[in-house]
Order: structure tokens, then sequence, then C-alpha cells
């Protein structure tokens, strides 16, 4: 076949078209497919690495690469395709974090547009021939949203949502959806519709929430790019239990609802790297007229070179909070010793404390989380039939939220007020701030949340995910950078704070963090040696 991919060209021109392509998968594959395991996770039974095949060459490509290789035409789409469904068909069985997958003869037949749009000389953008799957909250066009309910199981989205539409334009193939907990409440990804999402690293444990599937399916290469959303930690908290990049921008960066409240939720980008994810949030991010609380920016900052020297910069870390946040034995120290990788890059990293009391922190937010679980759901709540089959958190959140006077939301919002202000204090201290994503390593995926940590009970179903809180109050840009490994390979990571509208910042320091730890980039699921 020549460039252009015909079944018609010369046997010379296929020659030179399969050598160039082995040279390109070789090259990419030295620093894109290397296998590593840290102590714990070469402790599991896992047979040993096998000869990798041109299939797990192209899924093992970063995004970058793998746009590359397309636009360069070392690989066709039709052959990025049969290869991450071919890998999906293999892995998801198990893990379960792809739903609602069309048929391959589809998905293939357009992977055979995009390469007849290559041969025209037309690249539709960045992610042209790209396999993607929307977070099954996030409507597709032409494919089913169930958000994890049964009251949803036949809902065909007639448009796309707008990040969606975006990352289509961009010229992504959109291959099914990613797995969520029910409406994206609980940092667990369990559903009715169709069961649990597994860790990606023991194939046991949880994959986390909401954007566990997203998380679970980046981890195992069943995706290129994924995109999420956060609301108590949905694109941190997943990607911290499965070793990749979550990023929570500052809402508004990536266009949300056509409300004028401005979002606690937020939309955002994963990647298995940093790179990776800052080039998806260029595709996602920008203003849209039609959502009043889209900010103003210029996405394509987020393409250019993150690399930034950071001696001199200041970490505060905020640990436990001096004890009230309760930890799993070895989450604390897991995460001071990977803060050892700031230092490798220049940086000093110091205990922060914030002057505002945490606990009134936990009351605001459960405030602003009845409040708008009433909104979303109370018409589901109201129809008797359809009440039946909402979980009982749907149902607590709700009949909270009832409970509601305007003035206690309005109060919330002053204590928000007060939260944001601690933390500019903090911010002239320090240029950014770390803690723990999670309280507690992934956990068995049949519990739907830990009852107990460290002794301490658990009153509500999100009390174990308090850690993120301080993150989603402040409207800042929040970043999971991965941590290491705990008992049993469980992955662990950290959020970094930085502050409001300063998302490339926090891209360029989680980059340099990346190089110097290299926990993503070298430490792989077992599943992928099989």
């Amino acid at each position: 076949m020549n460039d252009n991919h015909s079944d018609h060209a010369p046997a010379h021109g296929a020659l030179s078209y399969a050598i160039r392509r082995r040279e390109f998968l070789k090259a990419v594959s030295a620093t894109a497919g290397a296998v590593a395991f840290p102590a714990a996770a070469m402790a599991l039974d896992v047979p040993g690495p096998t000869q990798a095949s041109s299939d797990r060459e192209i899924v093992s490509l970063g995004a970058l690469q793998l746009a590359q290789a397309i636009q360069g035409k070392s690989v066709s789409c039709v052959e990025v395709m049969r290869a991450y469904l071919a890998h999906i068909d293999r892995l998801n069985p198990r893990f379960n974090a792809l739903v609602s997958r069309p048929d391959s003869e589809v998905l293939l037949a357009e992977a055979a547009q995009r390469d007849a749009e290559l041969a025209r000389g037309m690249v539709r953008g960045w992610m042209h021939g790209f396999p993607h799957a929307p977070k099954d909250l996030a409507d597709a066009r032409g494919l089913i949203t169930t958000r994890g309910s049964p009251i949803f199981r036949t809902n065909v989205a007639t448009e796309d949502s707008v990040h969606i539409a975006r990352i289509r334009r961009a010229g992504a193939i959109m291959i099914g959806k990613t797995n969520v907990p029910e409406f994206g409440m609980g940092s667990q990804t369990y559903n009715t519709v169709f069961g649990p999402t597994l860790n990606a690293y023991d194939g046991f444990s949880t994959a986390g929430g909401s954007s566990g599937g997203a998380a679970a399916g980046l981890a195992l290469q069943m995706l290129p790019v994924a995109d999420g959303s956060d609301f108590m930690g949905s694109l941190r908290n997943p990607a911290g239990y499965n070793n990749v990049i979550g990023f929570r921008p500052t809402p508004g960066l990536v266009p949300l609802e056509d409300s004028f409240i401005e979002q606690l939720p937020c939309n955002g980008p994963m990647g298995r790297n940093v790179s990776d994810t800052a080039m998806l949030l260029s595709i996602m991010a920008g203003y849209a007229p039609s959502r009043p609380t889209s900010l103003v920016s210029d996405p394509a900052q987020f393409t250019e070179p993150l690399k930034r020297d950071f001696k001199g910069t200041r970490i505060g870390w905020l640990g436990d909070f001096d004890g009230y946040l309760p930890m799993e034995s070895g989450v604390m120290s897991l995460c001071e010793q990977a803060l050892g990788s700031f230092g490798d890059i220049g940086c000093t990293v110091e205990p922060a404390r914030i002057d505002f009391p945490m606990a009134d922190l936990w009351q605001t937010w459960l405030v602003f989380r009845h409040w708008l679980s009433r909104g979303r759901a109370l018409p589901l709540y109201s129809d008797p039939v359809l009440r039946e089959q909402l979980k009982p958190e749907v149902i607590w959140e709700v009949e909270g939220g009832l409970k509601l006077t305007g003035e206690q939301v309005y109060n919330a919002s002053q204590k928000r007020a007060q939260w944001y202000k601690a933390l500019l204090a903090a911010f002239q201290t320090y240029d950014y701030l770390v803690l723990p994503t999670a309280q507690v390593f992934p956990f068995d995926a049949k519990i739907h949340w830990p009852k107990e940590i460290a002794g301490r009970h658990m009153d509500t179903y999100h009390r174990w995910m308090e850690v993120v809180i301080p993150g989603t109050l402040s409207g800042c840009p929040v970043i999971n950078i991965p941590a290491g490994f705990g008992p049993g390979g469980r992955p662990m990571g950290m959020q970094l704070i930085a502050p409001r509208h300063q998302d490339l910042s926090a891209l360029q320091i989680a980059y340099a963090y990346e190089q110097a730890a290299q926990w993503n980039l070298k430490y792989s699921p077992p599943a992928l040696r099989i």
C-alpha cells in the first residue's frame, strides 16, 4: 500500500510503508511502551513479558505520538481502530471500563473515512482518527447516555455536549462511553446497568470515580486520552487510583452548563501523561456563548512545551490538615516520600497550615452538595415510580436539599468565600499546595464505600473522600500527580493546587514532577504484560 493506504499500490510501495511503520513504532515504543513494576506489583502472580505485537505497539503509543503516527501516515486510522478494538476485546471483559460500544464494523468504516480524508490532505485536528469514549455523564450524539442509571438505560443522545462536540471536531471517533457510578455520585464506579469498573492494577479493587471507567481505560491503554468531570474529586480520585493524570481546571475553562451559577462541578482532561493531558485540554477549553460562566481564554497555550525551571519554587504540604483527616496507614508516608521529587526539580517543600476550621468546610460542602443534587434530581425523586429506581445516596442528597433554606445556601457561599481568602493568604507564602488524593488506598470493589478509616466512622457515603473538598471549594485548578504504590501494588496520588486561573502553571509543575518521579511513565498495569 502507499502513503494513502490504497489496496492497489505496487509491492515496493507496500514494503517501503512497512519499513517506515516498523521504524516509527520501534522508536516511539522505546519510550512509550516501556513496562516496569514497583516491588509490590512484582509480587503479583503475572506471567512474564511477551513479544509485543504491532497492535500492542500501537495502543502503547502516547496520544501525542499517536497523532504523529497517524498524520505522518506511519499507521492508518483503520490499523489504529483495529488495534484498539482487539485490545479492548481482550481486557474490557475483565475490567469493565468501557460501555455502550457501537458495532465494530461501523467504527472501522468511520476510520476508513478518516484515512480517505488524510489521502485528500484533510486533517480534522489533533485527534484525527483517535478512538475516544466520552464519560457516560456527557452526551455523545447517537450513543446512549445512561448516567449509570436504569432510568436512562435507553436514552440515546441527539446532540453532543459542548466539550464532546469539540473532541469530535478534532477528529475523534466515538467508540463507546466510559463507565460511571449512578449520576456520578460516590467515588466508586458501580451501577446496576453495567456493573462495577475494576482497578487497572489488580482487577479487584475499585477504580475510583466518578471518572473510574475513563481512568482504568487509560491505564490499560484502551484509550489514548479521556474526558472526565469532577464535583467531588471525580477527575482526581480515579486518576490517583489508576496511576494516570486527572486535571480539574479552573471552573469555566471547559464549558459546562447553561447556567449563571458558577459550577462546583467541571469538565476536564485525563491522560497517561501530563503532555497528553494538556493537549486534550487545548481541545476542550475555550469560551462558549451558550455557557455563560465559561471563561474567555486561549486554549492554544496548552499546546506549548511544558518544560520550565522550578528552582526556588515553594511547595506547601497540607497533608492531613494536622490530623483532622483520618488516613489509612501508609498513605501519608508514601506521599511524603514522593514529595522528594519536588526537591529533585529544585523546589523546597514545607509543612503548611491554613487558618480555617476544616469542620466548617465540610458543612459548607454538604449544603452545596444537597442544594445542587436537589436541583438536578428532584424531577426523578418527585415521581414515585422513578424514585424506586434511585440509589439511596441520591435520595439522601435530594431530601437533604429539600430541608435547606435560602439563608443556609447564602451562608455557605459566604463561608466558601472565607475559605478562598484563607487560601490566598497561603499563596502569599507558597507557590503551590499539595495533599493526598485519597484517604485510603483502592479498596475491594464489592464495598460501596469505606465505613471506617483509621478507627474513625464515616458518617456519609462520601465522607471518606473529604480530602478533595478543599480543592473543589477553592475554585482553583487541581491536578492529580501519581505518588507511587502501596500494599499489593495499589496506586496512590497527590493533589497539586495552583492559584486560580493558573492552569498552565499547574500543568508545567506537574510535568516537571512527572519527569523526576516517573511513576506513570514507567509502571504499567500487570495486565498489559499478559
